[in-house]
């Protein structure tokens, strides 16, 4: 019996040695799993002290936080500092290791129904008096919302035929969207997941 005890704790090692390591942004990683909410809470915006010629790093750096999440960018404008996403839908606990919500709750949230995120990020400079030591202000803005359904695609539920009735007709072509866009409903920001950006981003901006 001890042998199978010794056997299945060196089975267990390589998991324990996974789930023990550290996937904090610094790392350069991409981020795989929710990690409960962060307890220090940086301002949003964020204030940076870098100077005008850092733009383009700022900016740079903000795509790549975006695309670590799986974000495909929808608009990005350099001139104005704005930068939108194609909305995504929001994993749930079974896709457990997909980045996402960093809160427990949100995550499940999303299995019980369907939501999707969609990010936008503001870029401005705090004071252009003087223009080399204003800095830059940047706010990730990340916006919850619900899929509405009032019935699903493909229901049946109420267009049952019964076989005394004749056979019904169908139409030798079924038109079917392609591309079904649904209502959504605004549930608000997701306060975690602006700090997880945020986070995420400030490490991007570290010197290597």
């Amino acid at each position: 019996m001890s042998k199978w005890l010794r056997f299945a704790a060196l089975a267990l090692l390589p998991a324990l040695g996974v789930g023990c390591q550290n996937l904090s942004p610094a790392l350069g990683l991409t981020p795989t799993a929710p990690s409960g909410a962060n307890p220090v809470t940086d301002q949003n915006p964020a204030w940076l002290g870098l100077p005008p010629k850092d733009y383009g790093r700022v900016f740079e750096a903000a795509l790549e936080v975006l695309g670590d999440y799986g974000f495909e960018i929808a608009d990005a404008n350099r001139y104005s500092g704005h930068i939108d996403v194609v909305p995504r839908v929001a994993p749930g606990l079974g896709l457990f290791f997909k980045p996402g919500s960093p809160e427990i709750y949100e995550r499940f949230l999303s299995t019980t129904q369907t939501y999707r995120h969609r990010v936008t990020v503001k870029i401005q400079t705090a004071d252009p008096q003087p223009a080399d030591h204003g800095g830059y202000f940047i706010e990730f803005i990340v916006r919850k919302e619900l899929e509405d359904l009032p019935r699903p695609v493909r229901s049946t539920v109420g267009g049952a035929v019964f076989r005394t009735e004749n056979t019904v007709e169908r139409q030798p072509e079924v038109i079917d969207a392609t591309v079904f866009d649904p209502a959504w409903i605004n549930r608000g920001r997701d306060k975690a997941f602006e700090q997880e950006l945020i986070k995420r981003f400030k490490s991007a901006l570290r010197p290597v």
